[in-house]
């Protein structure tokens, strides 16, 4: 399979994301749910940094669970309950994307399942 990034030049570029990415001859598809700043025993992590690193951290886990891993990511999807979070959310997991960014849209939502959450990540990976 090949992955290929859709950035044209008449497109704001950014490190974070591609604006596009192609998929050739994949094989498997994943799609995994939100994930969010919840540790397995239920516990809800404080603070937006401690959430959002959560979340990579249980989304790697799905992917690995399918022995796929964030290089697989094509689409990821991010939530975030107040504006002021996306620099922290940013700077807590900037370093987890993979040398490939994935096609990624961030919205900011009045609420999650919880009102202590403070973000969710949803994905897809392809292989």
């Amino acid at each position: 399979m090949t992955l290929t990034a859709l950035n044209p030049t008449s497109v704001p570029a950014s490190p974070f994301y591609s604006n596009g990415i192609e998929v050739r001859s994949a094989d498997r598809l994943v799609y995994v749910s939100g994930q969010v700043g919840m540790t397995a025993d239920g516990t809800i992590l404080e603070g937006i940094e401690a959430q959002a690193v959560q979340a990579v951290a249980n989304l790697n886990a799905v992917l690995g669970e399918a022995q796929f891993t964030a290089a697989d990511l094509v689409k990821i999807t991010i939530y975030l309950t107040d504006p002021a979070d996306v620099e922290p959310f940013m700077r807590a997991t900037g370093a987890s994307l993979p040398d490939l960014p994935p096609t990624t849209t961030m919205l900011i939502v009045a609420g999650l399942a919880s009102p202590a959450l403070r973000v969710e990540i949803e994905a897809v990976a392809a292989r």
